[in-house]
């Protein structure tokens, strides 16, 4: 130390010592700017080809890829599309910090009513009718609408910060899907899987065609009830003689398909006779039903019985006996009505039995046709009638009802209940009537009710032995590839395994015109299906090249089936394809073609011993939808299922729960929060959410994700502001480093194994939750209030500096790469502001290396110790502080009172000032006086809020009686003096000025 002279003093008394100060310094802005700023880092992005760079990173990896369950291309996204794509790029990025090579190529669904529909929309408004004009001219201009909409969607998938194949995605309307998809197809014709059969389907009169369940959504809807008694023809002995058995239907039209009634063994039956009534009523005195005993006394009040009677028990075991009359019977409904014991016949609502129209309900059709040959051992016909059309009119197989109509063609009611009650009531066919508010299908599209009709369909089995499947059926080979599956959350199997388990045959025609067509022949006479390898491999060489348009511009399929077949024997199939058979085929030529997605090719299932795994994440209800029909297809044509894991999310509710809707002006629309706040404010959502049940959104939900967006960008704008001091290299060994740091780096470790877990385990809550934890509680709130003294204050050459330093820039790598997945672009702005670098990215990073010797549990007890005693001193101050006895922690020095000997133990050898941010502190042992502070949960410590002694430090305002010791600098502590003498030395210019 060079001699101090008054002139030296005088100087140094006098300086700003702001200019000395290692305070943060970076451009991350505080301000994030989101909705300005992530459009640039998207340019970036496709500017250095991210994704390709990806996928050149992770060759020779073990493969994870997500196949993207396709949208419909038919409109802009919500904000239900937007959780479903930030949640697969929060996975697929995940998975690759995890070391797999993670694929996404996205997709789109471009067939089906959803496009057609819209299609037809223009169409009606410009008054064209699209019945007039050629059906490849249709298909064109549903092409063109649909690819407008993928090019929309794709800029707004783009948008929310979702990295994929953008360049290359697939689609179900390009040429080659559509080969693959008939191709689908053609297996299972091949396979004898495939068939044209009679059952009843749920029909939407407004679009003229078959629906799938999962095209279905139940809405209030109120329906016309009647109960209807069926007079006993023969079979009756005694009491029951003349007595009538009543059946209860919301669907009056059914009664002309009626053509069995139901009961369960399982039921208690009674004899009830009729004592008092009024006069006009329907039900009159002496009349005798047959009825449950426990639904018997709701009935007559509907009838409005006054009186009745229980005259006799009914065997249930003996009503298989009984044959019963049409309540029509005197008006072309002349034919013996049967009594089937059912299993779905309850004792929940109704009369105990249940009318039975097979051509107007599944339960119905599989009664009906399980009782086959015992009914036509009675000589009872057992055709199924078609008692209505495709305009939801019904035909003459319908006597006396004729041309009137169960729906009109905007699928308003029409006058076919009036009609049929009128006719009842007057055959007496009628004991009472009324109306029911109840949940009943709509299609989803044109939101107006279906019904169930009767009508030939193309099936695929679900219990035919098939040999190519080792002689299991379809659904034995579904219900294993759901064993196989891992599923997220786990009640998803239970969930799609009782849907598998108990759906009926597949149906997948659909009347309609936009869609891949069912390219098969059915011969004129036998009605067999061609199967003909040969055909076949011509309709899939013209679908390559001209699109599925092919099967269309050839009549009679003459091209095809020539020079093997003659044209005039065979009839050519003109339904199009169910569009979820469509989407469930997208494995085939997504993952199945290496010539149209190489990257995604070769990949080896689980199952099969390899590493690698196939995703398949959506929406909870599509365990109805793409879960299982991809399931199904692939079971069908491959013996297993399509995917390794199934990850399912809920639906978005608004801030209140309740379900968004236009007219109640609660829709959070996806582009206006990007617009308002950025891109990561969704993402955070959605990864911050527990994505397993129903998200809520709304303004304050959004505002509060904002406010922890802010926290933990200003912990990655401090950490790069400090680590622009740090010297490269500069590095202190673990065994020099202070406790402190060391904690730090234990934490590192903690969290290293805590986040790898969770998100291979797809629990993005659990990361967010641990991220969010450490950041702000860990670091800022804590390791960086301690340590900005240090870092700000001490000599450049302090190891206590060096190693927070380095243990910042541990923290910061590594948060950032562990937040990358969920904040893509925050992630990457900071990134590049430490580690500039013209195509370098935080994506293409996997998780660091935690060493080992990091992890200390015994050091990390000792320190919750520590902080438990922090706590009791930081509560004291913050009442100084309230009182204004003290402006700032360090004008204080307490007196801490220790009375319990583990926490005492524990605060040996550490610089407890220091970690409270004081000047000054004193640890006693014993109680402390009554009027100390304590807190409730921290027993054994009390403290004594005391004013520092001294002068404060010009400096780092620390208060202490050192201050001056050094004469060269008399206004600042030893340890600053130390700083300004190396700071001095290295900046002797500014030192001079």
């Amino acid at each position: 130390m060079s001699e101090p002279t008054p002139e030296t003093a005088a100087e140094n008394a006098g300086r700003d010592y702001s200019k000395t100060l290692y305070l943060p310094s970076t451009e991350f802005p505080m301000r994030a700017g989101l909705p300005t700023r992530e459009p640039l880092l998207i340019e970036r992005w496709e500017r250095i080809d991210l994704y390709g760079k990806l996928r050149a990173k992770g060759r020779g990896r073990p493969k994870f890829v997500l196949h993207d369950g396709p949208p419909y291309a038919n409109g802009n996204i919500h904000i239900g599309t937007a959780l479903n794509k930030i949640l697969k790029d929060v996975v697929v990025r995940a998975m690759g910090t995890l070391g797999y090579e993670a694929n996404y190529v996205p997709g789109w669904d471009c067939h089906g009513l959803p496009i057609e529909w819209k299609v037809e929309e223009q169409y009606r408004a410009k008054g064209r009718n699209k019945d007039a004009v050629p059906v490849v001219e249709f298909r064109q201009e549903c092409r063109a609408f649909a690819a407008q909409w993928l090019d929309v969607q794709r800029a707004e998938f783009k948008r929310l910060g979702v990295t994929g194949d953008w360049s290359h995605p697939y689609s179900t309307m390009a040429f080659p899907a559509e080969a693959t998809i008939a191709g689908e197809l053609m297996k299972f014709a091949m396979s004898g899987q495939l068939y044209r059969g009679s059952k009843p389907v749920m029909w939407s009169v407004v679009e003229k065609t078959a629906l799938a369940e999962a095209e279905i959504e139940y809405e209030e809807h109120v329906s016309d009830t009647i109960f209807v008694p069926f007079p006993i023809r023969a079979g009756a002995e005694g009491a029951l003689s003349g007595a009538r058995i009543v059946i209860w239907t919301t669907t009056p039209w059914t009664i002309p398909g009626n053509r069995a009634v139901a009961y369960s063994r399982k039921v208690a039956y009674g004899l009830y006779r009729v004592t008092e009534a009024p006069e006009e009523n329907w039900a009159k005195p002496g009349e005798t039903y047959i009825l449950a005993d426990s639904l018997a006394a709701s009935v007559f009040k509907a009838a409005r019985v006054a009186g009745f009677e229980r005259v006799a028990d009914v065997d249930a075991a003996k009503l298989g006996g009984l044959t019963l009359a049409h309540p029509l019977h005197a008006s072309g409904y002349g034919f013996d009505v049967p009594l089937l014991d059912g299993d779905h016949v309850t004792e929940e609502s109704g009369t105990g039995f249940v009318h039975t129209a097979p051509s107007h309900g599944r339960e119905d059709f599989e009664l009906w046709m399980a009782n086959g040959r015992l009914l036509r051992e009675r000589g009872i016909d057992t055709t199924i009638p078609y008692t209505v059309d495709a305009d939801g009119v019904l035909t003459e197989a319908a006597p006396g009802f004729t041309g009137t109509r169960v729906l009109t063609p905007k699928g308003e009611k029409g006058d076919a209940n009036k009609a049929v009650i009128a006719a009842l009531s007057e055959a007496g066919g009628l004991i009472a009537r009324g109306v029911l508010r109840h949940q009943y299908p709509h299609s989803w599209r044109s939101k107006k009710p279906v019904i169930f009709r009767n009508t030939p369909q193309w099936f695929i089995g679900m219990d035919r032995p098939v040999e190519s499947l080792g002689n299991r059926t379809l659904r034995e080979v579904a219900l294993q590839g759901i064993e196989d599956t891992q599923w997220v959350p786990p009640q998803g199997r239970n969930r799609i395994n009782g849907m598998v388990a108990n759906r009926p045959d597949w149906v997948v025609s659909r009347q309609r015109a936009w869609g891949v067509p069912i390219s098969v022949f059915v011969h004129r006479e036998t009605g067999e299906i061609l199967r003909d390898a040969a055909v076949n491999a011509r309709i899939l060489d013209a679908f390559r090249e001209e699109g599925a348009d092919a099967w269309f511009t050839d009549a009679d399929g003459t091209r095809f089936l020539k020079p093997d077949h003659d044209p005039a024997a065979y009839e050519k199939v003109t339904d199009v394809l169910d569009v979820w058979f469509d989407s469930g085929s997208t494995h085939a030529f997504v993952l199945d073609d290496p010539e149209q997605f190489p990257g995604l090719s070769g990949v080896t299932r689980r199952r099969g011993g390899g590493d690698d795994r196939v995703m398949y994440l959506e929406g909870s209800d599509q365990h109805r939808g793409w879960f299982q029909s991809s399931l199904l297809e692939s079971a069908g044509t491959r013996g297993r299922a399509p995917f390794d894991i199934v990850l399912t999310h809920g639906f978005v509710l608004d801030g209140k729960g309740l379900k968004m809707s236009k007219s109640k002006g609660n829709v959070v629309a996806p582009q206006s929060v990007i617009k308002d706040s950025g891109a990561d404010i969704l993402r955070l959502w959605v990864a911050a959410s527990d994505y397993t049940d129903d998200l809520r959104i709304g303004p304050e939900i959004i505002k509060t994700f904002a406010e922890t967006y802010r926290k933990l960008r200003n912990s990655l704008r401090w950490m790069l502001g400090s680590l622009a001091h740090r010297v490269a290299g500069d590095d202190i060994a673990l065994s020099e480093m202070p406790e402190l740091e060391r904690l730090i780096l234990h934490r590192l470790a903690e969290l290293d194994a805590e986040i790898r877990e969770a998100y291979a385990a797809f629990d993005t809550k659990r990361v967010v939750a641990h991220l969010n934890g450490f950041m702000t509680g860990d670091l800022s709130s804590f390791y960086f209030d301690v340590r900005k003294d240090a870092l700000y204050c001490d000599p450049a050459s302090s190891v206590r500096r060096r190693a927070a330093l380095q243990v910042i820039d541990e923290a910061f790598r590594r948060v950032t790469i562990w937040l990358a997945p969920v904040l893509a672009f925050t992630a990457e702005e900071a990134w590049l502001d430490r580690y500039p670098s013209e195509d370098g990215s935080v994506h293409l990073q996997t998780l660091p290396h935690t060493p080992a010797e990091w992890r200390d549990d015994g050091l990390a007890e000792r320190w919750q110790k520590i902080r438990r005693v922090r706590r009791v001193v930081t509560g004291a101050l913050e009442i100084e502080r309230a009182a204004k006895r003290i402006g700032a922690s360090l004008e204080a020095a307490p007196v801490v009172h220790v009375a319990d000997p583990d926490l005492l133990a524990a605060l040996d050898g550490v610089e407890f000032a220091d970690i409270c941010i004081t000047s000054d502190i004193t640890v006693r042992a014993g109680e402390g006086a009554s009027e100390a502070f304590r807190l409730d949960d921290v027993r054994g410590v009390a403290v004594e809020p005391q004013p520092a002694e001294g002068r404060k430090c010009a400096r780092s305002w620390r208060v202490t009686p050192e201050v001056g010791q050094d004469p060269d600098y008399p206004d600042v502590t030893p340890r600053d003096a130390r700083a300004l003498r190396e700071w001095d030395a290295a900046h002797p210019a500014a030192s001079a000025a």
